[in-house]
């Protein structure tokens, strides 16, 4: 097949697979590869020591896969119907979950999908160099997406579409097959700065640099232990990941609602109330996670976020009540999450 009828195939298969858009794109990212450099040298992946022990393949798609030449990159909206986040974040009695997680593992669709791709692809073509990926490696997703004409890397680093906004999930097809490639678009972020003025706890220290340690999404998914105390009332209530930068960003006026019941919210996380959320024993904490991506933090994890959103919540007698009631909790972790909480809780000591 001609190979840019075989490129407009592989990318009419992938809508046939949900996919809202996929480009394809060459393996060269030597800028890319500098700043990830930079980045693990000023030690901003702080925990994540795989960032560090995976070095550069991050950056070298043939390093990971051999004989890779091409990389196709695909989007697939997830923001769900009638989430209302603006309102959840509004009010400090319920527990905020970013909203990439309110329903289905992302992982269990979006990759076998991505590896239907790869194999239409190879019975195409008789490749056998090829692997599919979503967050599941060591990949630069939105450096490939950004060179395979998805979008562009905003000033918050993720990545940005100036018709469909950023709320969707990136994966790729690594493979031996020369496509031709996509062009690159250009940034559209101009001199607005919405998404670093927002930020909570600062963490985009400058355009187009994060830094992890300070991301809610790190310190409330990633980070084991207790969290900083430096960084608990600025949390307010999220309690899994951290939207704000997204919600704030212009280009999303034009994002789309994600077609995919599967990603619709599952056992009211979406505005749930955090004494709920609280009195989640281990048994009901890995029932109701069954499937989704909020299960690998751990009910451990799971407590101490909640804790926390806790202590920022209003201080009525329901709240004491159920921080009192895990005073003695078996995690050290927990037990200091909710003595600072109670401490916040008492009358008076909301500055």
């Amino acid at each position: 097949m001609d190979p840019a009828a075989l490129a407009a195939q592989v990318k009419d298969w992938g809508r046939e697979l949900g996919f809202q858009r996929l480009g394809i794109a060459a393996i060269d990212l030597p800028e890319d590869e500098r700043r990830l450099a930079d980045w693990l040298a000023a030690g901003r992946h702080g925990e994540m020591a795989y960032m560090a022990r995976h070095g550069m393949k991050r950056a070298r798609p043939a390093d990971l896969v051999p004989r890779t030449v091409r990389v196709i990159s695909a989007r697939m909206d997830y923001l769900p119907p009638g989430s209302a986040p603006e309102e959840v974040l509004a009010d400090p009695t319920r527990g905020y979950v970013s909203r990439y997680a309110v329903g289905r593992d992302y992982h269990r669709l979006v990759r076998p999908r991505l590896a239907r791709l790869a194999d239409r692809l190879a019975d195409a073509v008789g490749a056998e160099g090829y692997r599919a990926f979503t967050d599941t490696a060591p990949v630069l997703e939105k450096a490939l997406a950004r060179e395979a004409g998805l979008g562009w890397i905003g000033k918050h680093t993720n990545l940005l579409d100036r018709h469909d906004g950023s709320w969707f999930f990136l994966g790729e097809v690594f493979t031996d097959v020369p496509l031709p490639v996509d062009e690159p678009v250009t940034s559209h972020c101009g001199s607005c700065t919405a998404c670093i003025d927002v930020c909570p706890t600062h963490a985009i220290v400058a355009p187009y640099q994060l830094d992890a340690r300070r991301c809610i999404s790190y310190l409330t998914i990633e980070l084991d232990g207790p969290i900083p105390e430096q960084f608990r009332r600025a949390i307010g209530n999220r309690i899994y990941g951290c939207d704000d930068c997204q919600l704030v960003c212009p280009w999303n006026r034009y994002a789309k609602l994600t077609g995919e019941p599967d990603f619709h919210p599952r056992h009211g996380l979406d505005s749930a109330r955090l004494v709920e959320l609280f009195a989640w024993t281990e048994a009901g904490f890995l029932e109701r996670t069954a499937g989704s991506a909020i299960r690998r933090i751990g009910h451990e994890r799971w407590l101490r976020n909640v804790a926390v959103a806790l202590g920022n919540a209003p201080p009525t007698p329901e709240v004491r009540e159920a921080l009192e009631r895990r005073r003695d909790d078996p995690s050290a972790v927990v037990r200091e999450s909710v003595g600072w909480a109670l401490g916040r809780s008492r009358k008076g000591d909301r500055g």
